[in-house]
């Protein structure tokens, strides 16, 4: 089968140099059983080419299975892969099949694997390994002849460096990587792609497309996609439902592009000016990529530190709202919701001790002596005024830990990021007893989140 065929045959539009060497690879691997791991942004296309792959693998008369593992309840997703038994655990009235035994003799796609919970993951491996399995509640080997695909918009390698993910399952994972590009990185193929989803959905809602000005072509092939070929294809649907019989011209496009370039988020880059009505326009994309590059990582940076300053936000309204001052949610914020620092007044803390202010809490001194290394300290009351009303505030004992951080502010020696994460995530848990849902919500992460964390930093799970 040649590749036009190939294309023709599974919705592979496009001519780009980048999706031929997609296309070759599938075409080198398809007809084996090795298994693939598709990489690439969400809404590139994995699922149709996971498709493609088995498609056109001696597996094709057999079923191919379709599983996102970021959709599925971490609770569930044992028996959702590999089934479970009668009475297995509540609600369980019937023995089920797994997706993996439903695969058998065929291909199985796994979704968003870098989501998978670490105790599924050993038993993922073994089925690579060697094709066998347990159901929940059973003590029965199963065993299962499955081709696995899998697929995910992250960096698994990283994963595997923070913890998250098994090394041992990535090796297994990779033996063959295909990469998809980005939409904006084959812009050639952005309009024969479009244009095929509008002949699609103009049967569908037979309706008519009278087409588009050039200055709209231009504009759709410069655009960044962010949401890839999943956004474009919602874009041509609302054209032909909503702009029925119409001309298209930038005008009209430009109001569907609206709002799809935001600004704050490392994902959704907006797209830098650049002059594409000439031929150089190839040319002058190529010089503007290094100054895309750095403004990436100037957003990215700044969404790292408006992370930190919500999760320290959080951990101090935790910490003295309700222990040391009932008033303090007032000045800080209305109906009890934890405050931006962004937001706090400057005279907000007019009469109240700093809570990371040393120098007027509190007098501190470290006794060294033979039997410990201890901190010692007084702590002192403070006058305030807040509103009018008087009141009397006293310091808690600060940790060690605490002071270190707080004296290398001081110092004006500013902590990395990673110091400071730390730093909030183990007085979080502290505050909390160790009940990790509480400090997650406190932090503003999700409790998965803070797991990966405690595993990146080394942290005792307690």
């Amino acid at each position: 089968m040649d590749r036009e065929v190939f294309q023709e045959q599974f919705g592979l539009i496009g001519s780009s140099d980048a999706l031929r060497q997609v296309i070759d690879k599938i075409m080198q691997v398809a007809q084996t059983d090795i298994t693939v791991l598709l990489q690439g942004e969400s809404g590139v296309g994995k699922d149709v080419t996971a498709r493609a792959i088995h498609g056109m693998s001696h597996r094709k008369h057999n079923e191919l299975i379709i599983v996102n593992c970021g959709a599925i309840p971490e609770g569930i997703i044992e028996s959702e892969l590999f089934g479970h038994e009668k009475g297995a655990f509540t609600g369980a009235n019937d023995a089920r099949k797994g997706y993996f035994e439903k695969a058998d003799g065929g291909t199985i796609f796994l979704d968003e694997i870098g989501d998978t919970p670490k105790d599924v993951q050993v038993k993922l491996l073994r089925i690579l390994e060697n094709g066998e399995f347990f159901r929940v509640g059973s003590s029965k080997v199963q065993t299962t002849e499955v081709r696995i695909i899998a697929a995910t918009n992250k960096d698994l390698w990283e994963l595997v460096k923070e913890g998250s993910f098994r090394e041992d399952l990535y090796y297994r994972l990779n033996t063959v990587q295909i990469h998809l590009p980005a939409l904006r990185d084959r812009s050639e193929d952005i309009i024969p792609i479009f244009r095929n989803f509008v002949e699609h959905y103009s049967r569908k809602y037979d309706s008519v497309f009278r087409g588009f000005s050039d200055d709209a072509k231009v504009l759709l092939s410069s655009y960044r996609w962010p949401g890839n070929i999943r956004e474009l294809r919602n874009i041509a649907e609302q054209l032909v439902v909503l702009e029925k019989s119409q001309f298209i011209d930038i005008e009209i496009l430009r109001k569907y592009l609206k709002g799809r370039q935001s600004i704050g988020s490392a994902d959704n880059l907006p797209m830098l000016q650049e002059n594409i009505n000439s031929t150089d326009s190839r040319n002058q994309q190529t010089s503007h990529q290094g100054s895309e590059l750095i403004y990436r990582a100037l957003l990215e940076m700044s969404n790292d530190i408006g992370d930190l300053k919500k999760m320290l936000a959080n951990l101090v309204y935790s910490l003295f709202s309700n222990k040391n001052n009932p008033q303090l949610p007032a000045l800080l914020g209305s109906g009890g919701n934890p405050p931006s620092l962004d937001n706090v007044p400057a005279n907000a803390n007019s009469g109240l001790p700093n809570p990371l202010d040393y120098t007027n809490s509190k007098q501190i001194k470290l006794d060294h002596s033979q039997n410990q290394n201890a901190l010692n300290y007084t702590s002192t009351p403070h006058k305030g005024d807040i509103n009018g009303e008087e009141f009397e505030h006293y310091d808690e004992p600060y940790q060690e830990e605490e002071i270190d951080f707080v004296l290398q502010l001081k110092g004006k020696e500013i902590p990395s990021l990673e110091e400071t994460e730390k730093f909030l995530i183990q007085k979080a848990l502290e505050i909390f007893s160790g009940n990790r849902r509480k400090a997650s919500e406190t932090l503003g992460i999700s409790e998965r989140t803070l797991y990966r964390k405690l595993d990146q930093y080394g942290l005792e799970k307690k």
